[in-house]
């Protein structure tokens, strides 16, 4: 019996370190979503994790990737998978852009450091927001990759211009700009937490934390928690701000500076202050592609926030065919909600997009392991294409178009 068992059986050995562990305990992002809900205080994760309202427009932008299926063609010698493309006229190993996200630091204490580390590592563009918790001189330090720099259209338009010097002086190549912010989705989640702009900390806060101490040790460790990109910016123009220690202060700042006057003479502004290549991030519509188009803008971003704005927003994958019908050639499309496989990736390329944006699930890979859950994250993504590509009879990404999506 020994003897038979030997000949089907061995022993995996026991993985000492605890990051180790738990990623590969993952084998896919859901995996990464419940580790990371464990593992963070519940305020914490509702802040990165949440919707708008009802939370549907967040669903649908998933589930409707669900609903496309793909039609394989076999015998097609895919021994050879090239993943590789280009995007804003640099190539790039896969068709993945990891989107802006605010206040990662809740998530790692290394936040965007962590974050575009691995990205540089991976080949695919890092975007840096606004309302980063890392500066873009501390990003432009530890990454030579392909850096963006997602911006607000604010009232104060002094700093908006100063950031973007800012950018351009440390090397990043596009700026991303976030149009579907006038005024601020209803996040209900956080309204439950008290996770507002400043947070208000109740009982409920302290017994998270006290169930989730290598979290809590994680944050009094290190530097405090600001929107750094703000900070600088203050200090350099004198703000009120300046001193950029309070988190607080910075954050009633920043809410105080939404404008819901914003319009495309804004979009123009920034523009004309940048010089070089704009990728619209928020457009929700065929006619506002279109515009942006005849603007000349270099990429639009399908994106409603990950449905963190309008929940009645529609799903992202559905506007990709009805936009590269109307606008494309003219400008390059990106799908950003709901990629959660290489497999949506291909989907959306197929459909007509050129590359997806992809927030949430860097940001559980990097509450659950930093740079290596990041990483764990881009490997998975850049598997899951090839083997889409190859289990759909196609080696390199101009082949795929909608002849592989049913019903096209």
């Amino acid at each position: 019996m020994l003897e038979s068992l030997r000949s089907v059986v061995r022993l995996k050995s026991f993985e000492t370190d605890a990051v180790a562990r738990r990623l590969g305990s993952a084998a896919n992002v859901d995996d990464l979503r419940r580790i990371a809900k464990r593992k963070l205080p519940a305020g914490v994760f509702d802040y990165i994790d949440g919707g708008a309202e009802d939370e549907m427009a967040m669903a649908r932008n998933a589930s409707r990737f669900a609903d496309r299926t793909l039609v394989p063609r076999v015998l097609r010698n895919v021994g050879e998978v090239d993943a590789s493309c280009k995007i804003l006229g640099r190539r790039h190993k896969m068709p993945l852009i990891l989107a802006p996200t605010g206040f990662p630091r809740i998530a790692h204490p290394d936040g965007e450091l962590a974050t575009a580390g691995s990205a540089a590592d991976h080949g695919v563009p890092f975007t840096l927001s606004t309302m980063g918790t890392r500066s873009i001189e501390e990003v432009a330090d530890v990454s030579a990759g392909s850096k963006w720099f997602q911006v607000y259209v604010w009232r104060d338009k002094a700093l908006v211009k100063d950031m973007l010097d800012r950018a351009r002086e440390s090397g990043f190549e596009a700026i991303c700009i976030t149009i579907d912010t006038a005024v601020l989705g209803r996040r209900e989640r956080d309204v439950r937490r008290g996770m507002a702009m400043p947070p208000k900390l109740g009982l409920d806060t302290f017994v998270e934390g006290a169930l989730r101490p290598g979290w809590v040790w994680e944050f009094l460790r290190n530097d405090p928690i600001i929107f750094s990109n703000v900070a600088v910016s203050g200090k350099r123009l004198g703000g009120n701000f300046a001193d950029g220690t309070s988190a607080v202060s910075l954050a009633e700042f920043t809410v105080e500076q939404f404008d819901p006057g914003l319009s495309w003479d804004d979009v123009e502004w920034i523009r004309s202050q940048w010089g070089g290549p704009v990728v619209l991030k928020g457009v929700q519509s065929v006619a506002d592609a279109k515009i942006a188009a005849d603007s000349g803008i270099e990429a639009v971003a399908l994106s409603n926030h990950g449905g963190r704005q309008l929940d009645s927003s529609p799903a992202i994958i559905d506007l990709v065919s009805p936009v590269a019908d109307a606008v494309g050639g003219q400008t390059e499309i990106y799908c950003d909600g709901g990629v959660r496989r290489g497999s949506d990736v291909v989907k959306a390329l197929a459909l007509g997009a050129n590359a997806c944006m992809m927030g949430r699930p860097h940001l559980y890979g990097l509450a659950v392991g930093g740079k290596a859950g990041v990483d764990h994250v881009l490997d998975f993504f850049q598997s899951g294409i090839e083997r889409t590509m190859a289990l759909s009879g196609v080696t390199s990404i101009s082949e795929i178009d909608r002849n592989l999506i049913e019903g096209f």
